[in-house]
């Protein structure tokens, strides 16, 4: 009698026993994104992970989720490079502001035509030197694109900053690789971030419509209150950066700006997670104080 030949058996597959389809089925894989976030916080409460990895895993969730749009410094806060104007005009503010790249235009117009790189600035006392010769190609991107298709491109391009178009074709900000990165790692400080006091407000040269500070979000109500001499309450929160997240209805953005009263917000640094510093002025021209009571 022929010998029936053994069933096939897929060795790359594994066995499962009776107790892992138990297992399995009192104990079951998790369906959403929303379901493994939630295993993820019990497994941080049970020690298995610690909260900066369980940050940080959550601000990989947040770059697939998230555009441009969303940090994006925006174009009121970019500082382009007018390459008509003589070097010297424009070379102390280089310096000053400590930044690697800048957009540069050619006069008045709002057309980027390409990047300069500050290091390529050290030559410029050579005979010849031309700052058009030496921009980099600017790299465009739309509003809507997503930050994980943004990151990948910036590592496969090696490049580090890419400036923002919407739907008409004007700019409307700027982008770069920390921006994204930050999203994910939180806050990066680097030499040239401005160090902050978590407890102190900072008083900044006067702007348009009057004073100025820099203030840190934990900054408590009282003291801001006490600083500015405002009348700013909420009873659900203590912090200031508990007031403007209330106020926006969501996690401050990074370059987010809006008005309460007398006073001109505007969100200097902030990451996924958190807001860390806020751009405080105060009109002066405004007499009346409305105190804001929610």
């Amino acid at each position: 009698m022929p010998e029936r030949p053994e069933p096939y058996q897929n060795s790359t597959k594994p066995a499962y026993t009776l107790l892992d389809r138990l297992a399995a089925f009192i104990s079951p894989e998790p369906d959403s994104r929303t379901e493994l976030l939630e295993i993820l916080h019990d497994a941080q409460e049970r020690k298995l992970i610690d909260s900066e990895c369980l940050s940080m895993i959550e601000g990989v969730f947040k770059v697939f989720e998230s555009a441009v749009r969303d940090i994006m410094v925006p174009r009121s806060r970019m500082y382009v490079i007018d390459i008509t104007r003589p070097i010297d005009e424009w070379i102390g503010d280089v310096i000053e502001n400590g930044h690697s790249r800048y957009p540069a235009v050619e006069g008045e117009t709002d057309e980027v035509i390409g990047i300069l790189h500050a290091k390529d600035l050290l030559h410029y006392h050579e005979e010849g030197f031309s700052v058009r010769e030496i921009l980099h190609p600017a790299v465009f991107i739309p509003e809507s694109k997503r930050l994980n298709i943004l990151l990948r491109d910036f590592r496969n391009n090696h490049n580090h900053m890419a400036i923002v178009i919407d739907e008409f074709g004007s700019i409307s900000g700027l982008v770069t690789i920390e921006d994204v990165l930050e999203q994910i790692v939180g806050d990066i400080e680097d030499e040239f971030d401005e160090e902050e006091d978590e407890d102190k407000i900072v008083p900044l040269k006067a702007g348009t419509n009057g004073p100025r500070w820099r203030i840190p979000a934990l900054t408590e109500m009282e003291d801001f209150n006490k600083t500015l001499g405002t009348e700013l309450e909420d009873s659900r929160v203590d912090t200031i950066g508990g007031f403007v997240a209330n106020q926006l209805g969501r996690v401050p953005h990074k370059g987010d700006t809006f008005d309460i009263g007398e006073l001109h917000f505007e969100v200097l640094r902030a990451d996924a997670h958190q807001l860390h510093t806020l751009l405080v002025e105060k009109n002066a021209a405004m007499q009346e104080k409305n105190p804001v009571t929610l």
